[in-house]
Protein backbone atom coordinates (compact mmCIF):
# COMPACT_ATOMS: atom_id res chain seq x y z
CA UNK A 1 0.00 0.00 0.00
CA UNK A 2 2.85 2.37 1.00
CA UNK A 3 5.18 1.80 -2.47
CA UNK A 4 1.16 2.23 -4.33
CA UNK A 5 1.03 5.55 -2.61
CA UNK A 6 4.84 6.69 -3.44
CA UNK A 7 3.76 5.51 -6.91
CA UNK A 8 0.82 8.11 -7.07
CA UNK A 9 2.64 10.87 -5.84
CA UNK A 10 5.65 10.96 -7.75
CA UNK A 11 3.45 10.51 -10.66
CA UNK A 12 1.57 13.36 -9.43
CA UNK A 13 4.38 15.69 -9.50
CA UNK A 14 5.84 14.60 -12.90
CA UNK A 15 2.07 15.18 -14.14
CA UNK A 16 2.19 18.72 -12.31
CA UNK A 17 5.66 19.42 -13.95
CA UNK A 18 4.02 18.72 -17.74
CA UNK A 19 0.73 20.68 -17.27
CA UNK A 20 1.51 23.47 -14.52
CA UNK A 21 1.35 26.33 -16.37
CA UNK A 22 -2.14 25.71 -18.43
CA UNK A 23 -3.31 24.54 -15.15
CA UNK A 24 -2.69 27.64 -13.10
CA UNK A 25 -4.18 29.72 -16.44
CA UNK A 26 -7.36 27.83 -15.24
CA UNK A 27 -6.82 29.07 -11.43
CA UNK A 28 -5.89 25.39 -10.31
CA UNK A 29 -2.87 25.99 -8.58
CA UNK A 30 -0.04 23.76 -6.66
CA UNK A 31 -1.75 24.49 -3.18
CA UNK A 32 -5.46 23.48 -4.61
CA UNK A 33 -4.50 20.48 -7.06
CA UNK A 34 -2.18 18.97 -3.95
CA UNK A 35 -4.46 20.03 -1.22
CA UNK A 36 -7.02 17.56 -3.41
CA UNK A 37 -4.88 15.05 -4.39
CA UNK A 38 -4.25 14.41 -0.77
CA UNK A 39 -7.91 14.46 0.64
CA UNK A 40 -8.11 11.85 -2.26
CA UNK A 41 -5.31 9.35 -1.01
CA UNK A 42 -6.73 10.05 2.36
CA UNK A 43 -10.47 9.57 1.87
CA UNK A 44 -9.47 5.99 -0.66
CA UNK A 45 -7.64 5.00 2.54
CA UNK A 46 -4.24 4.87 1.18
CA UNK A 47 -3.47 7.05 3.65
CA UNK A 48 -3.96 6.61 7.59
CA UNK A 49 -4.43 10.81 8.91
CA UNK A 50 -3.72 8.93 12.60
CA UNK A 51 0.11 7.93 11.57
CA UNK A 52 1.25 10.59 9.22
CA UNK A 53 1.90 13.14 10.80
CA UNK A 54 5.07 11.61 12.58
CA UNK A 55 6.15 9.99 9.02
CA UNK A 56 5.98 13.31 7.53
CA UNK A 57 7.57 15.62 10.16
CA UNK A 58 11.20 15.31 8.40
CA UNK A 59 9.81 16.72 5.99
CA UNK A 60 7.79 19.14 7.21
CA UNK A 61 10.95 21.00 9.21
CA UNK A 62 13.22 20.45 6.02
CA UNK A 63 9.96 22.51 4.44
CA UNK A 64 10.06 25.07 7.06
CA UNK A 65 13.71 25.59 7.59
CA UNK A 66 14.21 25.91 3.93
CA UNK A 67 11.17 28.62 3.40
CA UNK A 68 12.46 30.64 6.54
CA UNK A 69 16.27 30.80 5.08
CA UNK A 70 15.38 31.77 1.64
CA UNK A 71 12.73 34.15 2.29
CA UNK A 72 15.42 35.94 4.42
CA UNK A 73 18.23 35.44 2.23
CA UNK A 74 16.92 36.68 -1.13
CA UNK A 75 15.36 40.24 0.23
CA UNK A 76 17.97 43.24 -0.59
CA UNK A 77 17.81 44.54 2.61
CA UNK A 78 20.27 46.95 1.98
CA UNK A 79 18.15 48.35 -0.78
CA UNK A 80 14.87 48.60 1.30
CA UNK A 81 15.90 52.16 2.97
CA UNK A 82 13.49 54.50 1.24
CA UNK A 83 10.53 53.20 1.95
CA UNK A 84 11.83 51.37 5.74
CA UNK A 85 9.12 52.82 7.66
CA UNK A 86 6.35 51.57 5.35
CA UNK A 87 7.95 47.63 6.30
CA UNK A 88 8.56 48.79 9.78
CA UNK A 89 4.70 50.23 10.20
CA UNK A 90 3.42 46.30 8.74
CA UNK A 91 6.32 44.43 10.38
CA UNK A 92 6.24 46.06 13.64
CA UNK A 93 2.82 47.06 14.06
CA UNK A 94 0.52 45.59 11.99
CA UNK A 95 1.96 41.70 12.72
CA UNK A 96 1.99 42.26 16.31
CA UNK A 97 -1.81 43.58 16.00
CA UNK A 98 -2.90 40.85 14.09
CA UNK A 99 -1.45 37.86 16.20
CA UNK A 100 -2.72 40.01 19.11
CA UNK A 101 -6.17 39.90 17.25
CA UNK A 102 -6.42 36.18 16.33
CA UNK A 103 -5.36 35.40 20.09
CA UNK A 104 -8.03 37.49 21.45
CA UNK A 105 -11.01 35.90 18.93
CA UNK A 106 -9.82 32.45 19.59
CA UNK A 107 -9.88 32.98 23.37
CA UNK A 108 -13.60 34.35 23.00
CA UNK A 109 -14.53 31.91 20.22
CA UNK A 110 -13.14 28.37 21.75
CA UNK A 111 -12.59 29.34 25.62
CA UNK A 112 -11.63 25.49 26.13
CA UNK A 113 -8.55 26.19 23.69
CA UNK A 114 -6.88 28.19 26.65
CA UNK A 115 -4.57 30.73 26.34
CA UNK A 116 -1.81 28.72 24.84
CA UNK A 117 -4.14 26.92 22.06
CA UNK A 118 -5.28 30.60 21.18
CA UNK A 119 -1.87 31.83 20.61
CA UNK A 120 -0.52 28.67 18.67
CA UNK A 121 -4.14 29.55 16.35
CA UNK A 122 -3.21 33.63 16.38
CA UNK A 123 0.03 33.43 15.81
CA UNK A 124 0.45 30.24 13.02
CA UNK A 125 -2.52 32.32 10.71
CA UNK A 126 -0.74 35.85 11.18
CA UNK A 127 2.36 35.24 8.45
CA UNK A 128 1.21 35.95 5.08
CA UNK A 129 1.89 34.29 1.51
CA UNK A 130 2.97 36.14 -1.35
CA UNK A 131 3.16 32.72 -3.56
CA UNK A 132 -0.67 32.85 -3.47
CA UNK A 133 -1.57 35.59 -4.72
CA UNK A 134 1.21 35.73 -7.64
CA UNK A 135 -1.07 38.26 -9.91
CA UNK A 136 -0.74 40.62 -7.24
CA UNK A 137 2.92 40.71 -6.94
CA UNK A 138 3.51 40.37 -10.69
CA UNK A 139 1.49 42.92 -12.95
CA UNK A 140 3.40 45.36 -13.69
CA UNK A 141 0.17 47.65 -13.15
CA UNK A 142 0.36 47.40 -9.51
CA UNK A 143 2.67 50.37 -8.55
CA UNK A 144 6.17 48.76 -7.72
CA UNK A 145 6.31 50.14 -4.00
CA UNK A 146 3.34 48.56 -3.22
CA UNK A 147 4.35 44.96 -4.81
CA UNK A 148 7.87 45.66 -2.69
CA UNK A 149 5.47 45.74 -0.08
CA UNK A 150 3.33 43.37 -0.01
CA UNK A 151 6.83 40.69 -1.15
CA UNK A 152 9.00 42.11 1.45
CA UNK A 153 6.37 41.32 4.63
CA UNK A 154 5.48 38.16 3.38
CA UNK A 155 9.34 37.31 3.19
CA UNK A 156 9.68 38.40 7.09
CA UNK A 157 6.85 37.99 9.03
CA UNK A 158 6.57 33.90 8.62
CA UNK A 159 10.34 34.33 10.89
CA UNK A 160 9.57 36.79 12.80
CA UNK A 161 6.03 34.92 13.77
CA UNK A 162 8.08 31.75 14.30
CA UNK A 163 9.08 32.33 17.57
CA UNK A 164 5.82 32.95 18.87
CA UNK A 165 4.64 29.87 17.17
CA UNK A 166 7.04 27.88 18.96
CA UNK A 167 6.28 29.14 22.51
CA UNK A 168 2.69 28.77 21.94
CA UNK A 169 3.37 25.26 21.22
CA UNK A 170 5.85 24.93 24.24
CA UNK A 171 3.31 26.28 26.50
CA UNK A 172 0.58 24.33 25.16
CA UNK A 173 2.39 20.95 25.48
CA UNK A 174 3.30 21.93 29.42
CA UNK A 175 -0.25 23.10 30.07
CA UNK A 176 -1.76 19.56 28.93
CA UNK A 177 1.33 17.62 30.59
CA UNK A 178 2.73 16.12 27.88
CA UNK A 179 6.20 14.58 28.86
CA UNK A 180 9.48 15.89 27.49
CA UNK A 181 7.52 19.24 27.46
CA UNK A 182 10.11 21.83 27.65
CA UNK A 183 7.73 25.35 29.13
CA UNK A 184 7.19 28.17 27.46
CA UNK A 185 11.40 29.43 29.40
CA UNK A 186 13.11 26.88 28.48
CA UNK A 187 11.72 27.55 24.60
CA UNK A 188 12.55 31.45 25.07
CA UNK A 189 16.03 30.00 25.85
CA UNK A 190 16.56 28.12 23.00
CA UNK A 191 15.34 30.60 20.73
CA UNK A 192 17.79 33.03 22.02
CA UNK A 193 20.58 30.85 21.65
CA UNK A 194 18.90 29.56 18.27
CA UNK A 195 19.29 33.31 16.89
CA UNK A 196 22.89 33.62 17.52
CA UNK A 197 23.96 30.80 16.29
CA UNK A 198 21.47 31.29 12.98
CA UNK A 199 23.29 34.58 12.74
CA UNK A 200 26.97 33.50 12.67
CA UNK A 201 26.36 30.65 10.51
CA UNK A 202 24.80 32.94 7.86
CA UNK A 203 27.67 35.47 8.07
CA UNK A 204 30.58 33.13 8.31
CA UNK A 205 29.12 30.66 5.29
CA UNK A 206 28.11 34.06 3.11
CA UNK A 207 31.75 35.52 3.75
CA UNK A 208 33.23 31.98 2.68
CA UNK A 209 31.51 31.92 -0.22
CA UNK A 210 32.56 35.45 -1.04
CA UNK A 211 36.42 34.77 -0.33
CA UNK A 212 35.76 31.19 -2.43
CA UNK A 213 34.08 33.01 -5.28
CA UNK A 214 37.13 35.49 -6.11
CA UNK A 215 39.83 32.66 -5.69
CA UNK A 216 38.35 30.61 -7.67
CA UNK A 217 38.92 27.92 -5.64
CA UNK A 218 34.51 26.88 -4.96
CA UNK A 219 32.89 25.53 -8.61
CA UNK A 220 30.35 27.51 -9.99
CA UNK A 221 27.85 24.88 -10.17
CA UNK A 222 28.20 23.31 -6.72
CA UNK A 223 26.97 27.11 -5.00
CA UNK A 224 23.71 26.09 -4.97
CA UNK A 225 24.35 22.62 -3.36
CA UNK A 226 26.65 24.52 -0.75
CA UNK A 227 24.09 27.32 0.41
CA UNK A 228 21.40 24.18 0.54
CA UNK A 229 23.92 22.70 2.66
CA UNK A 230 24.48 25.79 4.97
CA UNK A 231 20.94 26.30 5.44
CA UNK A 232 20.38 22.85 6.93
CA UNK A 233 23.75 23.78 8.42
CA UNK A 234 22.49 26.14 10.61
CA UNK A 235 19.49 24.34 11.59
CA UNK A 236 20.74 21.12 13.21
CA UNK A 237 24.27 23.10 14.35
CA UNK A 238 21.78 25.11 17.11
CA UNK A 239 19.50 22.49 17.65
CA UNK A 240 22.95 20.82 19.05
CA UNK A 241 23.93 23.89 21.18
CA UNK A 242 20.63 23.65 22.68
CA UNK A 243 19.07 26.40 20.47
CA UNK A 244 15.52 26.45 18.09
CA UNK A 245 16.90 25.46 14.30
CA UNK A 246 13.77 27.68 13.10
CA UNK A 247 14.85 30.78 14.56
CA UNK A 248 18.22 30.34 13.29
CA UNK A 249 17.67 29.16 9.72
CA UNK A 250 15.74 32.08 9.48
CA UNK A 251 18.56 34.55 11.40
CA UNK A 252 21.01 32.45 9.13
CA UNK A 253 19.38 33.57 5.59
CA UNK A 254 18.97 37.37 6.89
CA UNK A 255 22.90 37.04 7.39
CA UNK A 256 24.36 35.60 4.31
CA UNK A 257 21.51 37.69 2.45
CA UNK A 258 23.74 40.77 3.80
CA UNK A 259 27.23 38.82 3.59
CA UNK A 260 27.43 36.74 0.56
CA UNK A 261 27.68 39.68 -1.49
CA UNK A 262 25.63 40.26 -5.48
CA UNK A 263 26.20 36.26 -6.47
CA UNK A 264 23.67 35.41 -3.38
CA UNK A 265 20.53 35.87 -5.37
CA UNK A 266 21.69 32.85 -7.89
CA UNK A 267 22.63 30.16 -5.46
CA UNK A 268 19.86 30.69 -3.93
CA UNK A 269 17.88 29.55 -6.65
CA UNK A 270 18.46 25.54 -6.52
CA UNK A 271 17.79 26.07 -2.59
CA UNK A 272 14.20 27.75 -3.78
CA UNK A 273 13.76 24.41 -6.37
CA UNK A 274 13.95 22.09 -3.37
CA UNK A 275 11.99 24.32 -1.38
CA UNK A 276 9.70 24.16 -4.17
CA UNK A 277 9.54 20.39 -4.67
CA UNK A 278 8.86 20.05 -0.61
CA UNK A 279 6.13 22.43 -0.92
CA UNK A 280 4.40 20.36 -3.10
CA UNK A 281 4.62 17.58 -0.57
CA UNK A 282 3.83 19.68 2.31
CA UNK A 283 0.66 20.81 0.38
CA UNK A 284 -0.38 16.76 -0.24
CA UNK A 285 0.23 15.77 3.49
CA UNK A 286 -1.82 18.96 4.31
CA UNK A 287 -4.76 17.62 2.84
CA UNK A 288 -4.60 13.72 3.78
CA UNK A 289 -4.00 14.78 7.28
CA UNK A 290 -5.23 18.63 8.37
CA UNK A 291 -8.39 18.08 6.01
CA UNK A 292 -9.83 15.40 7.78
CA UNK A 293 -9.35 16.90 10.77
CA UNK A 294 -11.41 19.95 9.92
CA UNK A 295 -14.02 18.08 8.65
CA UNK A 296 -14.74 15.32 11.66
CA UNK A 297 -14.47 18.68 13.49
CA UNK A 298 -15.95 21.71 11.69
CA UNK A 299 -18.55 24.14 13.53
CA UNK A 300 -19.85 27.04 12.07
CA UNK A 301 -17.61 28.99 14.38
CA UNK A 302 -14.57 27.50 12.80
CA UNK A 303 -15.76 28.97 9.94
CA UNK A 304 -16.31 32.18 10.91
CA UNK A 305 -13.16 32.48 12.76
CA UNK A 306 -11.81 31.17 9.04
CA UNK A 307 -13.42 34.56 7.75
CA UNK A 308 -12.92 36.83 10.41
CA UNK A 309 -9.22 36.28 10.29
CA UNK A 310 -8.88 36.82 6.76
CA UNK A 311 -10.39 39.97 6.85
CA UNK A 312 -10.75 41.98 10.20
CA UNK A 313 -7.71 40.26 11.61
CA UNK A 314 -5.78 41.04 9.14
CA UNK A 315 -7.55 44.33 7.57
CA UNK A 316 -7.41 45.91 11.02
CA UNK A 317 -3.94 46.11 11.96
CA UNK A 318 -3.33 46.86 8.22
CA UNK A 319 -5.77 49.64 8.57
CA UNK A 320 -3.83 51.04 11.88
CA UNK A 321 -0.18 50.56 11.27
CA UNK A 322 -0.78 52.75 7.90
CA UNK A 323 -1.59 55.65 9.86
CA UNK A 324 0.66 58.38 8.55
CA UNK A 325 2.10 56.29 6.00
CA UNK A 326 1.42 58.01 2.76
CA UNK A 327 -1.13 55.68 1.46
CA UNK A 328 -4.72 55.99 0.47
CA UNK A 329 -7.59 54.07 1.24
CA UNK A 330 -7.67 51.73 -1.97
CA UNK A 331 -4.28 51.27 -1.37
CA UNK A 332 -4.81 50.32 2.65
CA UNK A 333 -8.00 48.24 1.48
CA UNK A 334 -5.74 46.13 -1.35
CA UNK A 335 -2.44 45.73 0.68
CA UNK A 336 -5.01 44.41 4.19
CA UNK A 337 -6.69 41.73 1.34
CA UNK A 338 -4.00 40.33 0.41
CA UNK A 339 -2.59 38.88 2.94
CA UNK A 340 -3.12 35.02 2.04
CA UNK A 341 -2.83 32.59 4.63
CA UNK A 342 -0.63 29.54 3.13
CA UNK A 343 2.82 27.72 3.61
CA UNK A 344 3.99 28.66 6.76
CA UNK A 345 0.82 28.36 8.40
CA UNK A 346 0.18 25.28 7.43
CA UNK A 347 3.63 23.74 8.17
CA UNK A 348 2.79 25.39 11.69
CA UNK A 349 -0.06 23.46 11.84
CA UNK A 350 1.54 20.37 10.85
CA UNK A 351 4.13 20.82 13.62
CA UNK A 352 1.55 21.70 16.56
CA UNK A 353 0.34 18.07 15.39
CA UNK A 354 3.41 16.25 15.52
CA UNK A 355 4.21 17.80 19.05
CA UNK A 356 0.67 17.90 20.82
CA UNK A 357 -1.15 14.88 19.53
CA UNK A 358 -4.81 14.98 19.65
CA UNK A 359 -4.50 17.95 21.95
CA UNK A 360 -3.98 20.30 19.04
CA UNK A 361 -7.02 18.79 16.51
CA UNK A 362 -9.77 21.35 16.80
CA UNK A 363 -6.76 24.27 16.62
CA UNK A 364 -5.71 22.11 13.81
CA UNK A 365 -8.94 22.29 12.35
CA UNK A 366 -9.49 26.36 12.77
CA UNK A 367 -6.37 26.98 11.22
CA UNK A 368 -6.80 24.49 8.38
CA UNK A 369 -10.19 26.09 7.37
CA UNK A 370 -8.58 30.17 7.31
CA UNK A 371 -5.74 28.27 4.66
CA UNK A 372 -8.47 26.34 2.83
CA UNK A 373 -10.41 29.20 2.28
CA UNK A 374 -7.46 31.95 1.98
CA UNK A 375 -6.21 29.10 -1.09
CA UNK A 376 -9.40 29.51 -2.95
CA UNK A 377 -10.36 33.42 -2.15
CA UNK A 378 -6.71 35.09 -2.74
CA UNK A 379 -6.20 32.42 -5.73
CA UNK A 380 -9.79 33.40 -7.66
CA UNK A 381 -9.39 37.34 -6.76
CA UNK A 382 -6.11 38.12 -7.10
CA UNK A 383 -5.75 38.54 -10.84
CA UNK A 384 -8.80 40.94 -11.15
CA UNK A 385 -8.47 42.89 -8.34
CA UNK A 386 -4.90 43.24 -9.12
CA UNK A 387 -5.55 44.73 -12.44
CA UNK A 388 -8.79 46.64 -11.19
CA UNK A 389 -6.42 48.24 -8.55
CA UNK A 390 -3.66 49.31 -11.32
CA UNK A 391 -6.41 50.74 -13.58
CA UNK A 392 -7.36 53.10 -10.42
CA UNK A 393 -3.22 53.50 -9.74
CA UNK A 394 -2.48 54.85 -13.36
CA UNK A 395 -5.46 57.05 -13.08
CA UNK A 396 -4.02 58.75 -9.73
CA UNK A 397 -0.78 59.84 -12.17
CA UNK A 398 2.69 58.22 -11.96
CA UNK A 399 3.94 56.43 -8.87
CA UNK A 400 5.34 59.19 -6.27
CA UNK A 401 9.02 58.83 -6.36
CA UNK A 402 9.49 56.58 -9.51
CA UNK A 403 8.98 52.74 -9.65
CA UNK A 404 11.86 50.48 -7.76
CA UNK A 405 13.10 47.19 -8.24
CA UNK A 406 10.95 44.55 -6.77
CA UNK A 407 12.32 41.28 -5.55
CA UNK A 408 10.56 38.04 -6.79
CA UNK A 409 8.36 36.15 -5.05
CA UNK A 410 9.38 32.51 -3.96
CA UNK A 411 8.52 30.04 -6.47
CA UNK A 412 7.22 27.31 -4.41
CA UNK A 413 5.56 25.15 -7.11
CA UNK A 414 4.65 27.68 -9.48
CA UNK A 415 5.90 27.70 -12.88
CA UNK A 416 9.12 30.45 -13.36
CA UNK A 417 6.50 31.66 -15.97
CA UNK A 418 4.34 33.47 -13.35
CA UNK A 419 7.53 35.13 -11.93
CA UNK A 420 8.60 37.85 -12.51
CA UNK A 421 12.33 38.02 -13.80
CA UNK A 422 14.76 39.11 -10.80
CA UNK A 423 15.64 42.89 -10.66
CA UNK A 424 18.75 44.07 -12.58
CA UNK A 425 21.11 45.52 -11.34
CA UNK A 426 23.42 48.33 -12.47
CA UNK A 427 27.51 48.49 -11.25
CA UNK A 428 28.48 52.11 -10.26
CA UNK A 429 29.55 54.68 -12.62
CA UNK A 430 27.85 52.68 -15.70
CA UNK A 431 24.39 53.72 -17.32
Amino acid sequence: MELTVVVLITAALFAWALVSVRLQQADLTAPIVFTALGAALAWSGLVNASSAPALITPVVEVTLVWVLFTDAARLPLQELRRDVGRYVRLLGVGLPLTIVFGWALAAWFFPQFGLWLALLVGAALAPTDAALGIPVVTNPAVPSRIRQLITVESGLNDGIATPVVMLAIAGAAAAAGLESAAGPGSAAVELLIGAGAGAGAGTLGGWLLQLARRRGTGAEDFAGIGVLALSLLSYSAALVVGGNGFVAAFCAGLAFGTCAGQRAPAELVFVEQMGGLVSLLVWLSFGAITVPIMLASSVPLTIAYAVLSLTVVRMLPVALASIGAGLDRKTVLFVGWFGPRGLASLVFALLALEALGSVSDQAVAVITATVLISVLAHGLSAAPLAARYGRAAAAAGPEPGGPVPVTPAPARGLSRKHMPAPPMRRKPGRL
